[in-house]
């Protein structure tokens, strides 16, 4: 998804007041997103302002952002942001996970050699679920346990599935269960199918 972005540099008691501004701006437009930050460790007092936008900012937007710092607007950088699937930008260059008896990893990574060890490859995409999440983590590791302890699951549901993974693990360890997965979000639909 494509975007824009007005920004600009000032110091951080100037950056701070805007934020403090907005947060006080009843008629704000909530499709311009607002993040200040500092420009440089080095720099602490070095700070932007960037408002994300997801259309060209008009006048009345520029005007907006501009009226957070007063009387005395700064002039704004305008940036078109290039056409990015930012959530599969953020999967890439996960770390692999070792739960239990389970390796998840992307196709960037090798697979583990081990006995007893089951290897999933998840590719980044938009569908959650790589078992980065100390919950899905967790709850490899304890379908292993219940395993080992000799439970006999028939029935098993993973709502919320994302990619499937914790419902593909389940049936590793019982083939013969009747598994339900579901996801209301139609991207992790089409990646588990």
């Amino acid at each position: 998804m494509s975007g824009w972005k007005l920004s600009v540099l000032a110091p951080r008691r100037v950056i701070e007041a805007a934020l403090l501004a907005h947060e006080d701006a009843l008629d704000w437009d909530p499709e311009i997103v607002l993040s200040g930050s500092e420009v440089a460790e080095d720099k602490p007092e070095d700070w932007q302002l960037e408002a994300w936008l997801p259309r060209k900012p008009s006048r009345a937007d520029k005007a907006a952002v501009g009226a957070l710092f007063g009387r005395k607007a700064p002039t704004l950088a305008e940036e078109r942001l290039p056409d990015t699937d930012w959530l599969t930008t953020s999967q890439q260059g996960l770390e692999p996970i070792r739960a239990g008896r389970f390796h998840v990893h992307t196709p960037d990574h090798p697979p583990l050699r081990e006995p007893g060890i089951r290897n999933y490859t998840i590719p980044a995409s938009q569908a959650f679920g790589t078992g980065q999440h100390a919950t899905t983590a967790g709850c490899l590791t304890m379908l292993g346990a219940m395993k080992a302890r000799g439970v006999l699951v028939r029935n098993l549901a993973d709502i919320g599935t994302g990619t499937g993974l914790l419902a593909f693990a389940a049936l590793h360890l019982w083939p013969r269960a009747l598994a339900t997965a579901s996801d209301i979000d139609g991207v992790c639909v089409e990646v588990v199918r």
